[in-house]
């Protein structure tokens, strides 16, 4: 059972917005897009600042769509948003320990989206490091623990987790060593996420539940972008332009984290938008063709944006 459901009204809503971005994008294949979209009404239950116990978070109902929202798709970058969460958790059970160069690579995987820094904190949440191939015996017992991550995820018995993987680090230009050896020969043991376990997450951080309330606070702190005009021309890589933070109006607000790669173009997003309800927006879209256009997911965000105008 998934944590949200679907009314008439928001598949309605969803059922047009893929209509129009199809129309608009006639050569993006049906089984190209993956999204998951969450509506919140009031009384609005995230960014409370943890006001709100996780039972009590729960238990309340929420609004969702999904459409391919369980199908599990090469992340990018989006990965990083899982490793945020463990690492934290690491840290509330003392299995890492706080250090200024942490807080450094927390910083600069989320803020910056950059693989060096996801590969320290890869390497300090399983105990593992990058090198040459290893033999039988000692490769297992790095598998083992580079799948650390992977059992906590599947602790929590969310049905949305169960066809993810999160195990490897992210690259520039790609894998060498006992790393490549662990992808597999047809990289048949990549990353793996779906729009729907991306959004449970999301949900979780904004809703000041995920590992605790000053943690998930920590993270939406990470994960708040700066939109304005200055700020975007400072950054080329500022994960809004192209994505699905760009273009909003004055006043808004948004927590999000992008991944891309050759093949892929993503995006996770809480926005809060005078005049609209709070809503997240997770969209994943695949194939070479695609991952450069930095149009699609900025119209689905404002497709988005057009169905929630009150009537």
């Amino acid at each position: 059972m998934l944590f949200f459901e679907t009314d008439a009204t928001l598949a309605r809503w969803g059922e047009a917005v893929l209509a129009a971005t199809w129309a608009e994008f006639p050569q993006l294949a049906r089984n190209q897009l993956a999204l998951t979209w969450i509506v919140y009404d009031d009384p609005v239950p995230v960014n409370t600042g943890g006001a709100i116990t996780p039972q009590s978070f729960w238990s309340l109902p929420i609004r969702g769509f999904h459409y391919r929202g369980d199908e599990a798709i090469y992340p990018a970058s989006v990965v990083k948003l899982f490793y945020l969460v463990a690492a934290l958790e690491w840290l509330q059970q003392g299995m890492i320990q706080p250090s200024a160069e942490l807080d450094r690579a927390l910083r600069d995987m989320i803020v910056d989206s950059s693989n060096d820094a996801t590969g320290y904190i890869v390497d300090l949440l399983s105990g593992t490091t990058s090198g040459p191939e290893l033999g039988e015996g000692p490769f297992k017992t790095w598998q083992f623990q580079r799948n650390i991550v992977n059992r906590y995820y599947q602790s929590l018995m969310w049905p949305e987790l169960q066809p993810i993987n999160v195990n490897q680090k992210t690259w520039g230009d790609g894998p060498y060593g006992r790393e490549r050896a662990f992808y597999g020969p047809e990289f048949e043991n990549r990353n793996k996420l779906t729009t729907n376990a991306t959004a449970r997450l999301l949900h979780a951080i904004a809703g000041g539940v995920s590992v605790s309330p000053s943690a998930s606070q920590r993270m939406m702190n990470l994960l708040n972008r700066p939109f304005d005009p200055r700020s975007l021309a400072d950054d080329p890589e500022n994960q809004v332009a192209g994505f699905l933070g760009q273009d909003l109006p004055q006043g808004s607000q948004l927590w999000s984290k992008a991944g891309w790669m050759s093949r892929v173009r993503h995006d996770a997003a809480y926005l809060e938008i005078p005049g609209l309800p709070p809503h997240l927006l997770v969209v994943f879209t695949e194939g070479k063709e695609h991952a450069n256009n930095e149009a699609i997911l900025p119209f689905i965000a404002q497709q988005v944006r057009q169905q929630l105008q009150p009537v």
